[in-house]
């Protein structure tokens, strides 16, 4: 019998999702028993070779390639999670969505603390560069999305539970703490 299949992928976040991922400690092991890869940085695969059963999602859309990736997964995920709070409300670098794109990329390039020696007063335009988003996205409102694991990050707990509840066909449960905020 074959192993579900499960791909990860992170957008516009920290990849602390991730870390909480790899946080499973030795259960990584068992994981690893019950699942196979696919399109991971967990195990450096590029590009979906196969249609995959699971698709982690972490981080926000905020720019062309991101669209680009969360659409790749859409397509060739049959459960797409969104992992964490930036792939479901944007998160902190959605922090930006109330300041015009122009400012943004000013005060980046061109005004900020850190800039130094712009003496062109360039920002970065070029077609080889992915086109920044007006705002930064939750990953729902530009595909369809399965199941939301909230957290910053979630628990690896929660993330573990989650998959050996996907792939066994267990009914998911998350916590009402996991929604509580104080």
């Amino acid at each position: 019998m074959s192993k579900p299949i499960i791909a990860t992928t992170s957008l516009a976040g920290c990849f602390g999702c991730h870390m909480s991922l790899l946080d499973i400690d030795e259960r990584i092991l068992e994981l690893a028993e019950l699942v196979e890869f696919n399109k991971s940085p967990i195990n450096d695969i590029k590009k979906f070779t196969k249609k995959c059963d699971v698709g982690l999602i972490e981080g926000g859309v905020c720019n062309s390639e991101n669209i680009h990736v969360l659409k790749d997964f859409r397509e060739n995920c049959k459960i797409l999670v969104s992992v964490g709070e930036c792939a479901i409300m944007g998160g902190l670098p959605a922090l930006r969505n109330n300041i015009p794109l122009r400012e943004c990329l000013e005060e980046a390039y061109l005004d900020g603390p850190s800039v130094e020696n712009n003496e062109e007063r360039i920002i970065p335009n070029d077609e080889e560069l992915p086109l920044i988003l007006d705002k930064v996205y939750p990953c729902h409102e530009v595909v369809k999305i399965d199941i939301h694991l909230p957290g910053c990050p979630p628990s690896a707990d929660m993330i573990y539970e989650a998959l050996v509840s996907l792939i066994t066909g267990k009914e998911l449960k998350v916590p009402y703490e996991a929604f509580k905020y104080d």
